[in-house]
């Protein structure tokens, strides 16, 4: 017999497999010994009350036993000599189009402007280290995509949309902890994640596909309203009737190619803000209500949504255990990000506090077109730029003297590694969104209690929240509504905003070739 229940542990408990019998033994009314196996099938953490608990929803196998449970994942066959689909990105859009495509019996063809992920490491260091930014192999592009250097965070509100238990068993199938089927806010962390994309890779090539990296699309080829192939920026042209373009939200050549070509494209509204940095000692204090976490409860996060003036201000990618990371992608530009090892071992925690903006809000870039929001981020993040000194160094400012628009004397040293300059953000951000913010963060500090600290470190911008321009299609064949054989794909596109959510978009994309 399966018996499912749901039952509230002590840390302490969920953490020891003894304790837990006898736990689950009360719950279900019968003895230890009657209890077989005991499966975990989802554990989330309950932080509400004085005391954090834990939200464990089992089956008990009394006198019945365990039998694992196939893995959700596809049975490939060599597609070597079938019909092929390009596909531009290797994010995980990109990755998981290729996946299903091999799935179906197609060839992908995958052309990724960047680097693998070992040599990507390498930008990424002269990027900290010499604020050198290459514009192919840098945070945003390189294989993986910008979901690869970063915390791998794996929590969707896209369930309704796609298969997320199978994108999970592949992830697992390719070197992901199992966990991650379990955890209400399952993540990999971004030393685990370079191992797993590149796993996924050489799936994709053992049965038949291609990926061809430093290969930079600079020309998508149309005749008579329909794909026939692409140019490279070598000048080799890849032929192609079926294009699915999963290029990722900081692709803003290929935005500027499409506004160019007169492909169809629209402005969309997205969020801008900044990058706050607490002691994660702080945070796991305000959240589980206690001096120290203990070894039983992992680092504390928080989410925090509030209206202020008719605007949204809400947390957005908390980084709990992790630092803040450059993530230029062009020359004069000043991006942050956030990433958390799968430890999450880092005395910071650092979130993006970011406002939701409106089309409205692109009205003095109105000449640009749809590409209006898109010059929006960019003067913000040129303007952050010059405020830093013109390196890869981050304006930043004090939370408490943020809130009342003082110049700090001296910033801390954060884990932002490139360094930072003391200014006033007001100076880099337009006045609506700084003065959002100053309201949002009061509000901030009145649910949490210790939140609002001069000790804790406001970095700007947090610009690249989500694409700042949609790529129409159809809605049901996916196809752009202009262009046969284009599939707009992904985050780049407008219709993902995480790992799952691209790879259940690059699976529908693929589905419809």
């Amino acid at each position: 017999m399966i018996k499912n229940i749901q039952l509230q542990v002590l840390p302490e408990v969920a953490s020891n497999s003894d304790l837990l019998l006898i736990e689950v033994s009360k719950k279900v009314n019968s003895k230890c010994d009657d209890i077989k196996h005991i499966e975990i099938l989802k554990r989330s953490i309950d932080a509400r009350q004085k005391i954090t608990k834990i939200n464990l929803r089992v089956d008990v196998y009394l006198n019945e036993t365990f039998k694992e449970k196939r893995e959700n994942v596809p049975e490939y066959k060599d597609v070597s000599h079938q019909d092929s689909v390009t596909i531009v990105g290797a994010g995980p859009a990109g990755l998981f189009a290729a996946l299903h495509l091999i799935e179906k019996g197609l060839k992908p063809i995958i052309l990724e402007r960047g680097k693998d992920v070992q040599n990507r490491r390498k930008d990424l260091a002269r990027l900290t280290k010499e604020h050198i930014v290459n514009e192919d192999s840098n945070y945003c592009f390189g294989e993986g995509g910008a979901g690869t250097f970063s915390d791998g965070k794996l929590y969707t509100r896209s369930k309704k949309r796609g298969d997320v238990n199978k994108i999970l068993d592949i992830l697992v199938q390719h070197g992901a902890s199992p966990d991650i089927r379990v955890e209400a806010h399952p993540h990999i962390g971004t030393n685990k994640l370079p191992k797993i994309i590149q796993s996924i890779r050489e799936t994709i090539i053992e049965f038949g596909g291609q990926v061809m990296f430093n290969s930079r699309v600079i020309d998508i080829l149309v005749k008579n309203n329909a794909v026939y192939g692409v140019k490279l920026q070598d000048g080799s042209i890849i032929e192609t009737n079926k294009l699915i373009l999963a290029t990722g939200h900081s692709a803003r050549d290929i935005f500027e190619l499409l506004y160019k070509k007169e492909i169809e494209i629209e402005a969309k509204p997205f969020a801008i803000g900044v990058r706050v940095e607490h002691t994660q000692e702080l945070i796991d204090q305000i959240q589980y209500k206690c001096k120290t976490r203990g070894e039983y409860l992992p680092p504390a996060s928080y989410s925090i949504v509030k209206q202020v003036k008719g605007r949204g201000v809400y947390s957005f990618c908390m980084c709990p255990g992790g630092i803040i990371a450059p993530c230029a992608t062009r020359p004069g530009e000043v991006v942050t990000n956030g990433w958390s090892p799968s430890s999450r071992d880092y005395e910071t925690s650092n979130s993006g506090v970011v406002v939701e903006l409106t089309l409205n809000d692109f009205s003095k870039y109105a000449k640009y077109g749809p590409l209006a929001g898109m010059y929006f981020q960019k003067d913000i993040e040129q303007t952050a730029w010059e405020k830093g000194g013109e390196t890869q160094k981050v304006p930043a400012q004090r939370l408490v003297d943020f809130i009342q628009n003082k110049l700090s004397s001296n910033i801390p040293k954060t884990s932002y590694f490139p360094g930072t300059t003391s200014v006033k953000l007001n100076e880099v951000l337009p006045s609506f969104i700084h003065q959002h913010l100053q309201e949002g963060f009061k509000q901030f500090g009145k649910q949490m209690k210790g939140y609002l600290s001069n000790e804790a470190i406001v970095h700007a911008p947090e610009s690249r929240t989500s694409s700042p321009v949609r790529i129409p299609r159809d809605r049901v064949t996916l196809e752009h509504p202009q262009i046969k054989g284009l599939y707009p794909c992904g985050e780049g596109a407008g219709y993902a905003g995480g790992i799952i959510s691209a790879a259940i978009d690059g699976m529908k994309c693929a589905d419809n070739c």
